[in-house]
């Protein structure tokens, strides 16, 4: 959790602020989110290349874009763990680098 908190402070925290909550209509929320929590595969792919379009969080539309970081595989997997289980989010099965790996993007 540790080298997660790290990465999401360095990486993370200017859009979706140190509580987690993001900003407005620009920067979803990762604190109580159902996305994160409801389609982790699609969490997990755009941390590792990033995401643009229309995704509905907690009932509300997002349409913006998040660039690619150039994570590491293992770098992706501490980052989704910790925020996974931050902020009140919790996640049965922790985010493994076997998990991330298979990922590819679309």
């Amino acid at each position: 959790m540790e080298r997660g908190a790290i990465i999401y402070k360095d990486f993370c925290n200017q859009c979706h602020r140190p509580t987690g909550k993001g900003i407005g209509r620009s920067f979803p929320p990762l604190a109580g989110s159902d996305y994160l929590m409801n389609k982790r595969t699609e969490s997990i792919r755009g941390v590792k290349y990033g995401q643009q379009g229309e995704i509905v969080v907690n009932g509300k539309i997002y349409n913006g874009v998040m660039a690619p970081m150039g994570l590491s595989d293992q770098e992706v997997v501490d980052v989704m763990n910790y925020v996974m289980n931050s902020w009140g989010n919790e996640q049965d099965e922790i985010v493994t680098l076997e998990e991330v790996s298979s990922i590819t993007k679309e």
